[in-house]
């Protein structure tokens, strides 16, 4: 469930279809339909409540936000500080201002425009980063978004294969919406040399009640041209982390990210993997909480020292084309597969928006094969049979 949301603005009056933006935004694992959805009604004027034909509204207890010229101290509900929804939001926060604060430096030229949104209710808000236009990185997205509400029992089956068990546990007439609280942090970078890999990743932690809640997430690395030392420098990085806390979480979740990145039409997958996991709730929360802080914060640590080896690498126009070539890819794996942009299309949210997390520019070439023996056909094997790194 991989994706990244854009930047979250102004709600206002919502249409059916949108209703189901913020929900399916973090059900599919991104940011996306929520963002999308704030972007697009922001030029729309505020109701002061729901219309009464639309009953996905209420059930998901949105109506509007405000935006915001600061970030505030609190985005989510004010819990206790002391508990997991506060500290989830905290860690992820820390987590982007850490992150954001590397790719500046890295970059040495853009920053990130921060977009500060809360919902009127009270039940949450986000804070979306931006980089365009920079030295190093073409586009850049860091966004948090924390978020309380209902949902139809139906759309549970959006958020995670278990929704049967789910909501068999919790004992839901039928009909009764269940209740949701959902944080979430996504990120996607597109850079512009060749050889410096994209990077994506997202953490999160959903929510129904004490007794049915799960961390999801992962960070994923799609290079145009193959270096081996920085694969299993990526690779290595998330297998400590993850050996830590258990020898099969590395080989488990390498595994999951591979099946999931796969562009079946193409027999090929966006990039080389990484980590990714899913209603991870087989053992304590805090140990669970741990080890997402651990993944999120491994980063800058996993992704930097890449960007920092190549960024000044020389390269040819063929190179470049190999490269638009490639993120040509990456867009049919977002636009035909990846849950959080397909549910974003689905859900009316504001295009632009949901289609951030693709680069500013690709190319399509009719049957384009690489030529035997070179560097193009040495990693498109490796995007045929994904290898192990580590």
């Amino acid at each position: 469930m991989h994706g990244v949301g854009e930047t979250a603005e102004s709600f206002a009056s919502q249409a059916p279809s949108t209703t189901w933006s913020p929900l399916i935004a973090f059900c599919g694992g991104c940011m996306v339909a929520i963002a999308a959805l704030g972007m697009r009604l922001r030029s729309q004027p505020v109701m002061a409540s729901p219309r009464p034909e639309d009953p996905l509204i209420s059930m998901l207890a949105i109506s509007g936000i405000q935006e915001l010229e600061t970030p505030p101290d609190i985005v989510g509900p004010k819990d206790d500080a002391n508990a997991l929804h506060r500290r989830m939001e905290t860690m992820l926060r820390t987590g982007q201002e850490k992150i954001c604060a590397a790719i500046e430096q890295s970059d040495g030229q853009a920053k990130f425009r921060p977009d500060a949104w809360m919902l009127k209710n009270g039940n949450g808000g986000g804070i979306s980063r931006v980089m365009a236009g920079g030295k190093v990185w073409e586009k850049a997205g860091v966004n948090l978004s924390v978020i309380r509400g209902t949902m139809p029992q139906a759309a549970l089956g959006a958020a995670t294969e278990k929704a049967a068990v789910y909501l068999k546990n919790m004992g839901l007439p039928a009909g009764e919406p269940v209740p949701f609280f959902v944080a979430s942090l996504s990120c996607v970078m597109h850079p512009r040399n060749p050889f410096c890999p994209t990077m994506h990743f997202n953490y999160r932690y959903f929510e129904l009640d004490k007794d049915n809640w799960w961390f999801a997430g992962g960070t994923d690395i799609t290079p145009a041209y193959l270096d081996m030392d920085d694969m299993k420098h990526f690779h290595g990085t998330y297998k400590k982390v993850c050996d830590k806390y258990d020898p099969e979480f590395y080989p488990m979740f390498k595994k999951r990210a591979d099946e999931y990145f796969m562009i079946k039409h193409r027999g090929e997958t966006r990039g080389l993997g990484g980590i990714f996991f899913d209603d991870l709730n087989d053992r304590d929360p805090e140990v669970l909480f741990k080890f997402a802080e651990e993944c999120l914060n491994s980063v800058v640590t996993a992704y930097v020292p890449i960007i920092e080896k190549h960024k000044n690498d020389s390269f040819t126009e063929e190179q470049k084309r190999w490269q638009l070539i490639r993120r040509g890819r990456y867009c049919e794996f977002n636009l035909i597969y990846d849950r959080g942009t397909i549910f974003g299309l689905k859900a009316g949210g504001r295009i632009e928006s949901i289609l951030m997390t693709l680069p500013e520019t690709v190319r399509w070439e009719y049957n384009h094969q690489p030529a035997p023996g070179s560097e193009e056909e040495k990693i498109m094997k490796m995007f045929k049979n994904a290898p192990s790194w580590v």
